[in-house]
């Protein structure tokens, strides 16, 4: 006498192929964007609790330098690699969402990071990327009634920084709240986005 599987036993099995399945399009969906934030712990810090943001990476780009690191990252700015799903936040929002983490009036860098290496951009990967950023851009001028500092720049290498900066708010809390207190940051950004 053969055994025999139960009906539900067996559309479970059969269920499974299909889940799995469907679970690969949706992560091969995921897109990843790239930002330059002034300092990278905070960019990170600052972005990763957006909706539909799946992983953020800290590193450089911007520069023509291969390999950079943090003691030499010469022509790089400080930079994260935002990977999101579209499904749940569009390009324009994310980048809507990455212009209200910073001062984007600032041009010699951010807050009290000053210097080249801390100048804000959103680096865009297609003649698409860069349109929609550049509305949002504009949008972000008429709300704060100023010109707009930061750059919208061909995308070009992402290089991820040493492993001690990744996570490094969550990792080193103590410290990360005494540099962003010390910086004046949230301060600073009320003051900037208080009204709008």
């Amino acid at each position: 006498m053969r055994a025999r599987f139960p009906v539900a036993t067996l559309a479970a099995v059969l269920a499974v192929p299909c889940l799995a399945a469907a679970a690969a399009p949706a992560a091969a969906a995921l897109k990843t964007a790239v930002f330059a934030g002034g300092c990278f712990w905070s960019a990170e810090h600052d972005i990763e609790h957006t909706p539909g943001v799946a992983k953020v990476v800290v590193g450089y780009s911007g520069g023509a330098l291969a390999h950079p690191t943090y003691p030499d990252h010469e022509g790089h700015r400080e930079a994260i690699q935002v990977t999101y799903d579209p499904a749940k936040i569009s390009y324009p929002q994310l980048v809507d969402a990455f212009f209200h983490h910073i001062d984007p009036t600032d041009d010699g860098g951010q807050i009290c990071d000053r210097g080249a290496s801390y100048r804000t951009a959103v680096f865009a990967a297609s003649p698409q990327e860069r349109a929609e950023a550049e509305a949002v851009k504009a949008q972000v001028a008429r709300t704060l009634r100023q010109p707009v500092a930061t750059d919208i720049l061909p995308a070009s290498a992402f290089w991820p920084a040493e492993a001690y900066h990744q996570d490094y708010a969550r990792k080193n809390p103590v410290n990360y709240m005494a540099y962003r207190i010390g910086c004046g940051r949230d301060a600073r950004l009320r003051a900037v986005w208080r009204a709008h």
